[in-house]
């Protein structure tokens, strides 16, 4: 039975728990062992999804202090010997993976957006050269298999309700962090494409009318999204780049404003429901997935289904005072 070690960020515990997907992609349902380690006080449904769950003796760690909970899971591993270790790719985990794959002297994946297998050995695939292309990298080596995983390109499937078993982890010669938290404060920050259930994406065909899709997402009460062009040309933000060097969304509806629809941007899109697309183009490699096709011009289109939309509502205000 293989053991699988999965790091539970107590900022993205759902996230977290979907790496569970990981190790039933690369050792079946049930040709693995999972353990959690929960550094943090925050651990949601976890306790009901794992077969262990690790908890620190000597009180909480908080994310910040990397560099412990990288000890940590060294200190486990010595104990548990892990076939796979895998963290999310959040901002922590980006820092801890790294500092405990230095500490067991193994190689590690960063940024995992694809899983497979060949025979015994691991393949995992992720962006390479800033999402130009996709590179499949062969874990051959002794050591335990490590990896960071992009948030949200997995979903554990059909998950198995257990009673994990606790277990309390007694670091030794735990230190005192370095890092202190002396104050905190809430950012306020945009929200994020991947929760939105509506996306009103731009490309290349439609940057000189990009501004049109903010009334767009607004009428269908949505969000803004942007190919890798847009954002390259510095039209659109990296925080709304759809893609394999972008994010990763899977919402209900995804309508395609002048995108081409190249393989890191279709990627980005394969767990939509519903995809519309809107080009001059009717051969583009984004129509052919698309459940929609409307071949024109974007600006016409969108200006044209603003208007069925305005008029909607004044009708059913209209309505409504009667």
């Amino acid at each position: 039975m293989k053991r699988v070690l999965v790091y539970i960020d107590e900022d993205a515990v759902e996230d977290s728990i979907d790496l569970l997907e990981v190790g039933r992609l690369i050792y079946g349902d049930k040709g693995f062992c999972s353990y959690a380690l929960a550094a943090g006080v925050r651990y949601g449904a976890a306790g009901s999804l794992f077969d262990y769950m690790f908890q620190v003796k000597n009180g909480a760690l908080p994310n910040y202090d990397t560099a412990t909970i990288a000890r940590c899971i060294e200190f486990l591993h010595r104990i548990y010997c892990f076939d796979a270790i895998v963290v999310p790719a959040t901002h922590c985990g980006r820092m801890i993976a790294p500092r405990a794959a230095m500490r067991l002297h193994a190689g590690l994946v960063a940024d995992v957006t694809g899983i497979g297998t060949d025979g015994d050995e691991v393949l995992m695939v992720r962006p390479a050269f800033s999402g130009r292309m996709l590179a499949t990298v062969v874990c051959r080596g002794s050591g335990p298999v490590m990896m960071s995983v992009r948030p949200r390109v997995f979903t554990y499937e059909e998950p198995v309700l257990k009673s994990a078993e606790i277990i309390d982890v007694d670091v030794q010669d735990m230190k005192t962090p370095g890092i202190q938290l002396i104050e905190r404060r809430e950012k306020s920050e945009a929200r994020d494409i991947r929760t939105s259930e509506v996306l009103i994406s731009g490309g290349g065909g439609v940057i000189r009318d990009f501004h049109l899709l903010e009334r767009l997402a607004e009428a269908l009460h949505g969000m803004v999204a942007a190919s890798r062009k847009v954002v390259d040309m510095g039209k659109a933000p990296r925080a709304i780049q759809v893609g394999q060097s972008g994010k990763i969304v899977s919402p209900r509806l995804y309508i395609a404003l002048g995108i081409s629809g190249s393989a890191q941007h279709v990627a980005g899109i394969r767990d939509a429901e519903y995809i519309i697309s809107v080009n001059t183009n009717r051969q583009a490699p984004i129509c052919s997935m698309s459940d929609i096709v409307v071949e024109g011009d974007s600006r016409a289109f969108v200006e044209g289904l603003l208007n069925r939309i305005e008029a909607s509502n004044t009708q059913n205000s209209g309505d409504q005072k009667r």
